[in-house]
Protein backbone atom coordinates (compact mmCIF):
# COMPACT_ATOMS: atom_id res chain seq x y z
CA UNK A 1 0.00 0.00 0.00
CA UNK A 2 1.49 3.40 -0.56
CA UNK A 3 2.18 6.36 1.13
CA UNK A 4 -0.90 8.45 0.76
CA UNK A 5 -3.16 5.49 0.94
CA UNK A 6 -2.00 4.15 4.24
CA UNK A 7 -2.21 8.14 5.37
CA UNK A 8 -6.06 8.10 4.81
CA UNK A 9 -6.28 4.42 6.00
CA UNK A 10 -4.64 5.30 9.27
CA UNK A 11 -7.12 8.59 9.97
CA UNK A 12 -10.33 6.90 8.44
CA UNK A 13 -9.45 4.08 11.08
CA UNK A 14 -8.35 6.60 13.70
CA UNK A 15 -11.72 8.32 13.26
CA UNK A 16 -13.56 4.99 13.39
CA UNK A 17 -11.92 4.08 16.46
CA UNK A 18 -12.17 7.12 18.33
CA UNK A 19 -15.38 9.10 16.50
CA UNK A 20 -15.13 11.94 14.61
CA UNK A 21 -15.01 15.28 16.21
CA UNK A 22 -15.14 18.32 13.37
CA UNK A 23 -12.60 21.26 13.45
CA UNK A 24 -10.24 18.82 15.75
CA UNK A 25 -7.10 17.13 14.89
CA UNK A 26 -7.40 13.58 14.36
CA UNK A 27 -4.29 13.27 17.24
CA UNK A 28 -3.67 15.47 20.35
CA UNK A 29 -7.20 16.92 19.16
CA UNK A 30 -7.28 19.24 22.50
CA UNK A 31 -4.20 21.99 23.03
CA UNK A 32 -3.17 25.10 23.88
CA UNK A 33 -1.30 27.55 21.30
CA UNK A 34 1.56 30.39 21.73
CA UNK A 35 4.08 32.68 20.40
CA UNK A 36 7.56 33.05 21.47
CA UNK A 37 11.12 33.25 20.40
CA UNK A 38 14.14 30.89 19.93
CA UNK A 39 17.48 31.95 20.66
CA UNK A 40 19.97 29.52 19.37
CA UNK A 41 23.52 28.78 21.84
CA UNK A 42 25.74 28.72 18.22
CA UNK A 43 27.01 24.84 19.63
CA UNK A 44 25.38 23.11 16.22
CA UNK A 45 27.95 24.80 14.45
CA UNK A 46 30.07 21.65 14.52
CA UNK A 47 27.95 19.19 13.10
CA UNK A 48 25.01 21.13 10.71
CA UNK A 49 24.50 24.61 9.05
CA UNK A 50 21.27 24.90 10.20
CA UNK A 51 20.70 29.07 10.36
CA UNK A 52 17.91 28.55 13.02
CA UNK A 53 20.58 27.17 15.59
CA UNK A 54 23.36 29.45 14.94
CA UNK A 55 23.81 32.65 17.32
CA UNK A 56 20.50 34.87 17.10
CA UNK A 57 17.29 34.58 17.65
CA UNK A 58 14.26 33.09 15.13
CA UNK A 59 10.58 33.58 15.84
CA UNK A 60 8.26 30.25 17.23
CA UNK A 61 4.78 28.67 17.13
CA UNK A 62 4.28 26.56 20.04
CA UNK A 63 1.10 24.31 20.74
CA UNK A 64 0.56 21.71 23.94
CA UNK A 65 -1.43 19.21 23.58
CA UNK A 66 -2.65 16.05 25.38
CA UNK A 67 -2.33 12.61 22.77
CA UNK A 68 -6.10 11.67 23.03
CA UNK A 69 -7.79 11.85 19.37
CA UNK A 70 -10.89 12.72 21.61
CA UNK A 71 -11.21 15.99 23.32
CA UNK A 72 -13.42 14.86 25.56
CA UNK A 73 -10.99 12.62 27.47
CA UNK A 74 -9.98 14.07 31.17
CA UNK A 75 -6.63 15.61 31.40
CA UNK A 76 -5.86 12.17 33.36
CA UNK A 77 -6.92 9.53 30.49
CA UNK A 78 -4.04 11.07 28.58
CA UNK A 79 -1.01 10.86 31.02
CA UNK A 80 1.53 11.82 27.59
CA UNK A 81 1.31 15.42 26.64
CA UNK A 82 3.06 16.78 23.52
CA UNK A 83 5.03 20.08 22.56
CA UNK A 84 5.12 20.83 18.62
CA UNK A 85 7.23 23.76 17.82
CA UNK A 86 7.94 25.77 14.53
CA UNK A 87 10.94 27.38 14.36
CA UNK A 88 10.44 30.44 11.35
CA UNK A 89 7.70 30.70 9.32
CA UNK A 90 5.58 33.82 7.83
CA UNK A 91 8.56 33.70 4.76
CA UNK A 92 11.47 32.65 6.57
CA UNK A 93 12.70 28.55 6.49
CA UNK A 94 11.09 26.64 8.72
CA UNK A 95 12.10 23.66 11.20
CA UNK A 96 9.56 21.60 13.03
CA UNK A 97 10.52 20.33 16.38
CA UNK A 98 7.92 17.70 17.87
CA UNK A 99 8.05 16.47 21.02
CA UNK A 100 6.09 13.98 23.82
CA UNK A 101 6.51 13.14 27.00
CA UNK A 102 7.22 8.93 26.09
CA UNK A 103 10.60 8.42 25.14
CA UNK A 104 9.51 6.03 22.61
CA UNK A 105 6.34 5.47 20.79
CA UNK A 106 4.18 2.01 20.50
CA UNK A 107 4.80 1.19 16.80
CA UNK A 108 7.78 0.88 14.78
CA UNK A 109 5.68 1.09 11.06
CA UNK A 110 2.40 2.45 9.59
CA UNK A 111 1.26 -0.90 9.48
CA UNK A 112 1.55 -2.11 13.00
CA UNK A 113 0.13 1.34 13.86
CA UNK A 114 -2.99 1.13 12.05
CA UNK A 115 -3.29 -2.83 13.09
CA UNK A 116 -3.28 -1.72 16.44
CA UNK A 117 -6.20 1.00 15.89
CA UNK A 118 -8.31 -1.78 14.08
CA UNK A 119 -7.57 -4.16 16.93
CA UNK A 120 -8.93 -1.26 19.38
CA UNK A 121 -12.06 -0.81 17.40
CA UNK A 122 -12.61 -4.43 16.83
CA UNK A 123 -12.71 -5.39 20.78
CA UNK A 124 -14.17 -1.83 22.14
CA UNK A 125 -17.80 -1.46 23.34
CA UNK A 126 -18.36 2.22 22.54
CA UNK A 127 -14.88 4.45 22.16
CA UNK A 128 -12.13 3.06 23.84
CA UNK A 129 -10.26 4.82 26.91
CA UNK A 130 -7.03 4.74 28.37
CA UNK A 131 -7.23 1.29 29.79
CA UNK A 132 -8.29 -0.65 27.27
CA UNK A 133 -5.49 0.65 24.92
CA UNK A 134 -3.09 -0.28 27.46
CA UNK A 135 -3.96 -3.85 27.51
CA UNK A 136 -4.42 -4.31 24.08
CA UNK A 137 -1.10 -2.94 23.54
CA UNK A 138 0.69 -5.81 26.02
CA UNK A 139 -0.50 -8.10 22.83
CA UNK A 140 1.70 -5.99 20.51
CA UNK A 141 5.76 -6.82 21.15
CA UNK A 142 7.13 -3.44 20.27
CA UNK A 143 4.91 -1.71 22.21
CA UNK A 144 6.37 -3.08 25.71
CA UNK A 145 9.08 -0.25 25.53
CA UNK A 146 6.36 2.62 25.19
CA UNK A 147 4.01 0.62 28.33
CA UNK A 148 7.17 0.39 30.52
CA UNK A 149 7.86 3.94 30.03
CA UNK A 150 4.54 4.69 30.33
CA UNK A 151 4.51 2.84 34.11
CA UNK A 152 8.00 4.90 34.56
CA UNK A 153 7.33 8.24 33.91
CA UNK A 154 5.08 10.50 35.97
CA UNK A 155 2.53 12.95 34.01
CA UNK A 156 4.09 16.21 34.22
CA UNK A 157 2.73 18.73 36.70
CA UNK A 158 1.28 20.74 34.14
CA UNK A 159 2.50 21.68 30.50
CA UNK A 160 5.26 23.73 31.26
CA UNK A 161 6.64 21.14 33.69
CA UNK A 162 7.02 18.04 31.05
CA UNK A 163 10.46 17.17 29.36
CA UNK A 164 9.69 16.43 25.57
CA UNK A 165 11.13 13.65 23.45
CA UNK A 166 11.10 13.61 19.78
CA UNK A 167 11.10 9.88 19.98
CA UNK A 168 12.16 9.99 15.81
CA UNK A 169 15.86 10.08 15.03
CA UNK A 170 17.42 13.39 12.16
CA UNK A 171 20.86 13.96 11.05
CA UNK A 172 22.79 16.47 11.24
CA UNK A 173 24.71 17.03 8.20
CA UNK A 174 27.79 18.77 7.31
CA UNK A 175 31.15 18.31 5.59
CA UNK A 176 30.46 15.14 4.65
CA UNK A 177 29.53 14.18 7.43
CA UNK A 178 25.87 12.76 8.90
CA UNK A 179 25.58 12.78 12.85
CA UNK A 180 22.63 11.02 14.28
CA UNK A 181 20.57 13.29 16.91
CA UNK A 182 17.57 12.88 18.89
CA UNK A 183 15.59 16.38 20.14
CA UNK A 184 14.83 16.65 24.11
CA UNK A 185 13.06 20.33 24.97
CA UNK A 186 13.70 20.56 28.68
CA UNK A 187 12.05 23.05 30.63
CA UNK A 188 14.16 25.70 32.15
CA UNK A 189 12.25 25.43 35.27
CA UNK A 190 12.57 21.63 35.96
CA UNK A 191 10.59 18.77 35.64
CA UNK A 192 7.91 18.67 37.93
CA UNK A 193 5.38 15.30 38.04
CA UNK A 194 2.07 14.37 39.60
CA UNK A 195 1.22 10.76 41.52
CA UNK A 196 -1.37 8.68 40.47
CA UNK A 197 -3.63 10.11 42.41
CA UNK A 198 -2.56 13.70 41.60
CA UNK A 199 -3.73 13.07 38.14
CA UNK A 200 -6.76 11.49 38.96
CA UNK A 201 -8.03 14.44 40.62
CA UNK A 202 -7.45 17.35 37.83
CA UNK A 203 -10.71 18.42 36.09
CA UNK A 204 -10.83 18.68 32.60
CA UNK A 205 -8.70 21.46 31.27
CA UNK A 206 -6.06 22.08 34.47
CA UNK A 207 -3.29 21.86 32.36
CA UNK A 208 -4.87 24.58 29.96
CA UNK A 209 -5.80 26.44 32.51
CA UNK A 210 -1.91 25.85 34.20
CA UNK A 211 0.53 26.87 31.61
CA UNK A 212 -2.42 30.48 31.18
CA UNK A 213 -1.34 31.11 35.05
CA UNK A 214 2.35 30.32 34.86
CA UNK A 215 3.12 32.48 31.80
CA UNK A 216 0.91 35.43 33.70
CA UNK A 217 4.06 35.25 36.08
CA UNK A 218 6.67 35.55 33.62
CA UNK A 219 7.48 34.20 30.01
CA UNK A 220 8.33 29.81 29.97
CA UNK A 221 11.52 28.68 29.03
CA UNK A 222 12.57 25.60 27.60
CA UNK A 223 16.33 24.20 26.34
CA UNK A 224 16.70 22.47 23.30
CA UNK A 225 18.85 19.42 23.84
CA UNK A 226 20.00 17.33 20.98
CA UNK A 227 21.23 14.11 21.76
CA UNK A 228 24.30 12.80 19.87
CA UNK A 229 23.87 8.96 18.53
CA UNK A 230 26.46 6.49 17.86
CA UNK A 231 26.90 4.26 14.92
CA UNK A 232 24.98 1.10 17.07
CA UNK A 233 21.89 3.53 17.95
CA UNK A 234 18.87 2.28 16.03
CA UNK A 235 17.75 5.51 13.52
CA UNK A 236 14.81 4.09 12.24
CA UNK A 237 13.09 2.20 14.84
CA UNK A 238 10.73 5.10 17.64
CA UNK A 239 10.20 2.13 19.45
CA UNK A 240 13.68 1.58 21.09
CA UNK A 241 15.45 4.27 23.06
CA UNK A 242 18.70 5.07 22.93
CA UNK A 243 21.14 4.68 25.80
CA UNK A 244 21.25 7.24 28.29
CA UNK A 245 24.84 8.15 28.42
CA UNK A 246 25.07 9.72 25.32
CA UNK A 247 26.58 12.86 25.12
CA UNK A 248 24.28 15.65 24.43
CA UNK A 249 24.55 19.52 23.86
CA UNK A 250 22.56 22.56 24.34
CA UNK A 251 20.92 24.48 20.76
CA UNK A 252 19.24 27.27 22.25
CA UNK A 253 16.54 28.12 24.76
CA UNK A 254 12.78 28.67 23.44
CA UNK A 255 11.18 31.72 25.46
CA UNK A 256 7.31 31.44 25.16
CA UNK A 257 5.49 35.01 25.47
CA UNK A 258 2.04 34.92 25.31
CA UNK A 259 -1.02 33.07 23.95
CA UNK A 260 -2.03 33.26 20.06
CA UNK A 261 -5.06 30.85 19.15
CA UNK A 262 -3.97 31.45 15.60
CA UNK A 263 -1.02 28.95 15.97
CA UNK A 264 -3.25 26.60 15.87
CA UNK A 265 -4.12 26.39 12.13
CA UNK A 266 -0.38 25.57 11.85
CA UNK A 267 0.46 22.16 10.58
CA UNK A 268 3.32 20.54 12.60
CA UNK A 269 4.56 17.89 10.31
CA UNK A 270 8.11 16.82 11.76
CA UNK A 271 9.36 16.22 8.58
CA UNK A 272 9.75 19.43 7.71
CA UNK A 273 13.73 20.27 8.67
CA UNK A 274 16.05 23.10 7.77
CA UNK A 275 19.01 22.84 5.15
CA UNK A 276 21.61 21.02 7.28
CA UNK A 277 18.96 18.68 8.93
CA UNK A 278 17.65 15.50 7.36
CA UNK A 279 14.74 13.07 8.14
CA UNK A 280 16.01 9.54 9.68
CA UNK A 281 15.14 6.16 7.63
CA UNK A 282 12.59 5.53 10.02
CA UNK A 283 9.35 4.68 8.53
CA UNK A 284 6.61 6.11 11.06
CA UNK A 285 8.41 9.04 11.01
CA UNK A 286 8.34 9.46 6.99
CA UNK A 287 4.73 8.04 7.18
CA UNK A 288 3.40 11.14 9.53
CA UNK A 289 3.90 13.69 6.62
CA UNK A 290 1.35 12.20 4.77
CA UNK A 291 -1.00 11.14 7.53
CA UNK A 292 -0.58 14.67 9.33
CA UNK A 293 -1.73 16.50 5.78
CA UNK A 294 -4.56 14.03 5.53
CA UNK A 295 -5.93 15.09 8.93
CA UNK A 296 -5.10 18.84 8.04
CA UNK A 297 -7.13 18.55 5.19
CA UNK A 298 -9.93 17.71 6.87
CA UNK A 299 -9.86 19.78 9.71
CA UNK A 300 -9.37 22.94 7.27
CA UNK A 301 -12.68 21.72 5.55
CA UNK A 302 -14.56 21.11 8.43
CA UNK A 303 -13.86 24.95 10.03
CA UNK A 304 -14.55 26.16 6.83
CA UNK A 305 -17.78 24.34 6.79
CA UNK A 306 -18.59 25.98 10.51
Amino acid sequence: MDKIRMATKSVDSIEETFGRFPGHRRAHARGKTFRGIFTGSGAAAEWTKAAHFKRGEVAASIRFSHFSPDPTWADAMSPVKGMAVQLGGNGEEELNIVGVTSPVFFASTPETFVEILEVTRSVSKGRPNLHTLMALLKDFPESRAMLEAVKKFQAPAGFSAGLYHSIHAYYFVGEGKRQPIKYVWEPVDGVKGLSAMELASLPIGFYEVQIEDRLAVSPVRFRLLVILGEPDDPTDDPTKEWPSDRKTAVLGELTILKEDPAVDALLFDPTVVAAGIECSEDPVLRFRSPAYRASFERRSAEIGEQ
